[in-house]
């Protein structure tokens, strides 16, 4: 996934030093009675946004093992697995590495990720559901979800008044009755719904909101379901969504979102929770005030039910060549226990268990991303899925749908015979 995680809800406090595990939480390992170093990969989001966290951990660490070094380094999302490719074919593997939790099967399948014994980590046994399936391969653990992130719908709410409307949208008719209104208040050169079309984890959510799928699931083989009735129907719906809505251009992927609404291009956007807070920072707003004029919802879908969003989030793992992976675990732990949890949702994140998650839900600083994180869906647990991804087999096929280049049904067809070829492939 791409995150450039910003605080969205508020500031949590310093997080102090945690108690580690007292064992490994990973099944293997190298002569670890001495530890020496560790070496932790995490992208900018933490560097950026929760320094302090990480810090917490290692002190744990260190004041467990005195003398240990801890060393870390920071990618961004785009470089960050070619990197890690290179140095899996070394002996200088990193003993930690995050992963966005879709990227997560293609190595589990490969081996590449050591399996970890679930029951050392706090709160295990309520991670939720998407995030544990995204660590979860063939029966067995490969990782330990850090935290998720869900999608909201933001708006103009001064922009909807303007046009005449008066209430955050409920339903899916509601929603765009109300753009309607506003497209025609703004004019073609505004989009009213900002939808990038390669933005597969929106479009995707259409689809499974009409009750179809990427790929399903036969004995131990997957085959593509793009070209299904259902699938195509959210095809479809979100066909009319770029074709009604978004008068951008409609190559560009959903990286500079929170830019575009930041300068006052958009009315509304299908977004993680974190984007309306990077598009109403000082850097980015353009418009004066920004974050005293927007809203967020729970996005509603045609189906009549809350729109099935992407549970995105990040997982930590520890290389199958660490020779640390019993620290490794600990220091997992430390980072993502009881108080990095804390820490982690007082920067906008939702956490990676569901009893944190639950009172989320009825606090109305986190209500909105908390709610639309309870109807989710998740990539096919294929093989092959990290094959699918590295092709951008689902952008090409949203670019064409929204550019018109091909119908939605002829891109569907040829999606689904790109994804045939790869999906069972390790």
């Amino acid at each position: 996934m791409k995150r450039k995680l910003i605080a969205a809800i508020g500031v949590a406090g310093m997080m102090v030093g945690i108690a580690a595990c007292g064992d490994s939480g990973s099944s293997g390992g190298g002569d670890e009675a001495k530890p020496k170093e560790l070496t932790v990969w995490l992208t900018v989001d933490a560097q950026n946004n929760w320094p302090e966290l990480v810090k917490a951990a290692d002190d744990t660490i260190v004041k467990k093992y005195p003398g240990i070094k801890i060393k870390h380094e920071y990618y961004g999302w785009p470089d960050k697995n070619a990197k890690l490719d290179a140095v899996l074919a070394t002996d200088k593997a990193p003993d930690v590495v995050e992963m966005g939790n879709s990227e997560m099967v293609g190595y589990m399948s490969t081996g590449a990720f050591a399996e970890v014994d679930p029951s050392k980590f706090d709160k295990s046994d309520e991670w939720l559901d998407g995030l544990k399936l995204s660590v979860t391969y063939e029966g067995k653990t490969y990782g330990v979800p850090y935290y998720a992130g869900g999608r909201v719908g933001t708006w103009r709410k001064d922009i909807a008044a303007e046009a005449g409307v008066k209430a955050t949208p409920k339903t899916y008719k509601e929603l765009t009755s109300a753009l309607d209104k506003i497209q025609k208040k703004k004019g073609d050169k505004f989009s009213a719904w900002y939808q990038p079309s390669p933005d597969w984890y929106a479009a995707m959510s259409f689809v499974y909101d009409a009750g179809g799928s990427i790929a399903e699931q036969s004995g131990d083989q997957w085959k593509s379901n793009l070209s299904s009735a259902e699938s195509l129907k959210g095809l479809g719906e979100y066909k009319k969504v770029l074709d009604k809505y978004m008068h951008a251009d409609k190559t560009k992927d959903e990286a500079d979102r929170p830019v575009v609404f930041g300068q006052g291009k958009a009315a509304t956007m299908f977004a993680a929770a974190w984007e309306g807070g990077t598009a109403a920072d000082p850097k980015n707003d353009k418009v004066g005030k920004l974050a005293d004029k927007i809203e967020s919802f729970v996005m509603p879908g045609p189906s009549g039910k809350n729109l099935p969003v992407f549970l995105g989030g990040s997982d930590l793992a520890i290389p199958v060549k660490s020779d640390a992976q019993a620290v490794a675990g600990e220091w997992i732990n430390a980072f993502t226990g009881a108080e990095g949890q804390k820490g982690l949702i007082g920067k906008g994140n939702l956490p990676n268990n569901k009893s944190d998650l639950e009172p989320l839900k009825s606090d109305p600083a986190t209500a909105v991303p908390a709610t639309a994180a309870a109807s989710s869906w998740f990539v096919p647990t294929a093989p092959g899925w990290g094959q699918v991804e590295k092709g951008k087999i689902l952008q090409t096929m949203l670019q064409e749908i929204g550019t018109g280049k091909k119908s939605v049904e002829a891109a569907a067809k040829a999606a689904d015979a790109k994804i045939d070829k790869v999906i069972n492939t390790k």
